[in-house]
């Protein structure tokens, strides 16, 4: 493996938003008495972060005017999002040596990309969870998320909100794209598409299921 950490009680859950990915997580370390790692678990990354190394994740910790962030163009908006990530994945191999040594399986809903989850983990601990990215675009105030609904609050405090909303969704839709989709449904891991007529539990079986547990 070149030296690089093999998580082998590590399971990643991938995926577009409204998917299923926290929920699952959570299902599946309650059951399996392991360890939840959750949406945004690296902000829990201990010390704090050089704005140099990690320029996206820091850029809302030194933001002076929230209103400057929704401002952004859409093609702003999408290029902070996709280096965030990386910057995720880079805080997430740093964290999961250690939390993978506490002798439990380990669940992640993580950032890391493709090509690196192919050479860090076995190839079925990795599964992908797909909602229609429509719903991601036209549904992303829809939950009580208090960082969305801040967001939400800005916008409507522009002088002309609907322009400033279409401004945002228009990055969402950027970042929820169907080359984004399709990227995960063809990455070779086992997928999983959100259906509504299934309950949490029949869920929790396909997911079991698809990564071996």
């Amino acid at each position: 493996m070149n030296g690089k950490p093999y998580f082998e009680n590590a399971y990643f859950i991938i995926g577009t938003s409204y998917a299923g990915k926290s929920t699952m997580v959570k299902e599946l370390a309650k059951k399996h008495d392991g360890i939840a790692c959750e949406e945004n678990y690296h902000d829990d990354y201990p010390g704090e972060l050089d704005s140099k190394e990690f320029p996206c994740l820091t850029y809302t910790r030194d933001l002076v005017d929230w209103h400057d962030f929704i401002r952004r163009s859409p093609e702003e908006y999408k290029s902070w999002i996709d280096g965030a990530k990386k910057e995720c994945e880079i805080l997430e191999l740093r964290m999961l040596p250690e939390i993978c040594n506490k002798g439990k399986k380990v669940f992640v809903d993580t950032n890391i990309g493709i090509d690196k989850l192919k050479e860090i983990a076995p190839a079925d601990h990795t599964l992908v969870l797909l909602s229609d990215p429509q719903i991601s675009i036209h549904r992303f105030f829809d939950r009580p998320d208090p960082e969305k609904q801040f967001l939400y609050r800005l916008l409507l405090e522009e002088p002309d909100p609907e322009k400033a909303m279409a401004n945002y969704r228009r990055g969402l839709e950027l970042i929820c794209s169907q080359e984004a989709y399709d990227e995960l449904e063809s990455s070779g891991f086992n997928v999983i598409y959100r259906d509504d007529s299934r309950t949490v539990e029949q869920t929790l079986e396909l997911v079991e299921k698809a990564l071996g547990l």
